[in-house]
């Protein structure tokens, strides 16, 4: 379905983007992957699955990176038909006890990253009258969690930019959507779960159960495979008229 297409996923050398990536490999798209650590790895994932893969290591904090990034894709591969913005990070703390300098990252990776970006890729795919942007926000784009300041403003601001993208390019082929996971096993999570365990004195299994039980209805994880087929849903012929949802993959959550 993406054969010849090129989608360049932020944050993907792991957990939701590379999820999302492969999903949209499977397809035919060509994939841009981006992120810290291992990158071989993931890169080899992708070639199996018989597609053209690169990678940059650009630092989402800063601008001039990521524009070295797209101009990068666009070199190699002509232009970005999909961006995945999912890069992001987090830090846990009271307003006022949040360090400014984690506040500060969290905006740049989780928010600032997604508009610079979409402004570099909207230029390419307005010319070709066709494009997807899919914004990875979260749960917390839609709803509050305390002691989640930083992140819940960036997801929340994730959730409108993705409004405005869409509502400016409504009657062209560039549609931009976000998707919004409740809780997802990344390693992300995972840090969150040995916290609580290590915190309560509980296995790691008593605290996985305590972290679903305080949110997600379901009792489950959303997993990266499921999020990545969702992506390729909102890059087919059937999510073209879909445009500036904020769609929650997330057990429950936000129906309470």
């Amino acid at each position: 379905m993406l054969k010849n297409k090129t989608a360049l996923v932020t944050g993907s050398t792991s957990g939701i983007g590379l999820g999302i990536a492969k999903a949209l490999a499977r397809q035919g798209a060509n994939i841009v992957l981006n992120g810290f650590g291992d990158a071989e790895g993931p890169q080899a994932e992708i070639a199996a699955l018989g597609v053209q893969v690169a990678y940059h290591g650009a630092d989402m904090s800063k601008p001039s990176e990521i524009e070295a990034m797209m101009a990068s894709a666009a070199e190699r591969f002509g232009r970005v038909d999909i961006l995945v913005n999912n890069a992001g990070i987090q830090h846990v703390a009271k307003v006022e006890d949040f360090p400014v300098e984690r506040w500060d990252a969290i905006i740049a990776i989780n928010l600032s990253s997604a508009f610079h970006a979409t402004r570099l890729a909207l230029p390419a795919m307005k010319a070709a009258n066709w494009g997807r942007i899919i914004n990875v926000a979260s749960v917390h784009g839609l709803v509050g969690s305390a002691e989640k300041s930083a992140y819940v403003a960036a997801k929340h601001g994730v959730v409108g930019l993705t409004k405005v993208t869409a509502l400016e390019n409504a009657t062209t082929g560039v549609t931009c959507n976000a998707i919004c996971p409740g809780w997802v096993l990344t390693p992300l999570v995972q840090k969150q779960v040995d916290a609580k365990a290590a915190a309560l004195g509980l296995s790691n299994e008593e605290a996985t159960k305590l972290l679903l039980g305080e949110k997600e209805p379901s009792m489950q994880f959303t997993t990266p495979d499921e999020l990545g087929e969702l992506a390729v849903f909102l890059c087919s012929p059937a999510g073209a008229n879909v445009r500036g949802v904020a769609w929650n993959m997330d057990g429950g959550w936000a129906a309470q």
